[in-house]
């Protein structure tokens, strides 16, 4: 059977952008969390960002904590914002099969 929220109707699958985002030299690592939550990673600092997210279509806003406010969009499977450009981390086996 398929997972069930806390009413026992169907959890809803979560957003597309959910899940690790690096940059390609790996240094800054953002996560969109479900519930509209993300964390930022810059080189050793965990968490060196973190605030609300809430994301449309392509297009995802965020809010740091501070104040602060980012938006990205996703082109071609690849996440640009503001100075960013950020591409899906996928884990799991290696593709060249190690």
């Amino acid at each position: 059977m398929g997972a069930r929220g806390t009413e026992g109707a169907p959890a809803a699958a979560p957003h597309p952008f959910v899940g690790m985002w690096v940059t390609a030299e790996g240094r800054i690592r953002r996560e969109p969390l479900p519930g509209g939550r993300y964390d930022e990673a810059r080189g050793t600092c965990r968490s060196a960002c973190t605030g609300g997210r809430t994301a449309t279509g392509g297009h995802i806003d965020y809010v740091h904590h501070t104040g602060f406010t980012a938006t990205g969009d996703v082109r071609g499977g690849v996440l640009c914002g503001e100075h960013l450009v950020l591409y899906r981390q996928h884990l799991g086996p290696a593709r060249d099969g190690r």
